[in-house]
């Protein structure tokens, strides 16, 4: 995890020196994944690493956990609510039911938001998406899939845990059921219908012991393909 952890602050050094940037920008959503991509950019960029917590309708719960691990390493961070920004957001909409479309509105706030950050202090936007993430596409497009570089964008979410105790971070956080704060009660395996474990089985082995369960996890990846490349452009 030594190797690991050194050959990650290397790489996000090496790119952001490489962009012309001095340092990174990050959300902090009080989850496994955020605190440990926030850890490797402190000690990246050490006080040129900058956390974001950006509440929007959230619960209060995440935005502690996401306070207690920047003041336990140390991290300079800033709280921007979004609740306002949110509903005036909506008032300027057509009204609809889909809740999706609602929800998915939140994570390309906070994009905004960091992409705003990062242009006042020549900053890259660092992401927090995981392997077995990206692979379904559980994350939503120009959302908190937008950022610069993925550093943990190669590892499964059971290698995210490890490197997370690796790193120190509070058991708490390890333990807690991801969730994309999306809406109250929300969790990732709830929404997707498989756990990490599983989809982690399939991703590192090629196989489960389901076929319908693989059948699913092909689906999500190959609709989800599009989010994993920039917009087609035609041959002709």
């Amino acid at each position: 995890m030594n190797k690991l952890c050194g050959s990650l602050v290397s790489w996000l050094q090496e790119y952001v020196k490489q962009a012309g940037a001095d340092g990174a920008v990050f959300g902090m959503s009080g989850g496994i994944d955020s605190a440990v991509v926030s850890v490797l950019c402190k000690k990246a960029f050490n006080e040129n690493a900058l956390g974001l917590i950006m509440p929007c309708f959230s619960d209060k719960d995440d935005e502690l956990d996401a306070r207690f691990v920047a003041e336990k390493f140390g991290i300079k961070y800033q709280t921007v609510v979004l609740d306002k920004v949110y509903d005036e957001f909506l008032k300027a909409m057509m009204p609809t039911d889909n809740i999706m479309a609602k929800a998915n509105i939140k994570p390309r706030l906070r994009m905004t938001v960091l992409y705003y950050y990062a242009a006042i202090n020549n900053y890259l936007v660092v992401g927090s998406e995981n392997k077995t993430e990206l692979t379904v596409g559980y994350f939503t497009k120009y959302g908190d899939g937008g950022a610069d570089l993925w550093p943990i964008g190669n590892l499964v979410k059971s290698q995210v845990r490890e490197l997370a105790a690796f790193l120190g971070i509070p058991q708490k956080i390890i333990n807690k059921a991801p969730t994309a704060g999306l809406w109250s009660g929300q969790t990732d395996e709830q929404e997707m219908g498989i756990t990490y474990d599983e989809l982690d089985k399939y991703i590192l082995t090629g196989s489960l012991n389901s076929s319908e369960k693989e059948a699913k996890i092909k689906a999500m990846h190959n609709c989800s393909e599009h989010k994993r490349r920039l917009a087609l452009i035609p041959d002709v």
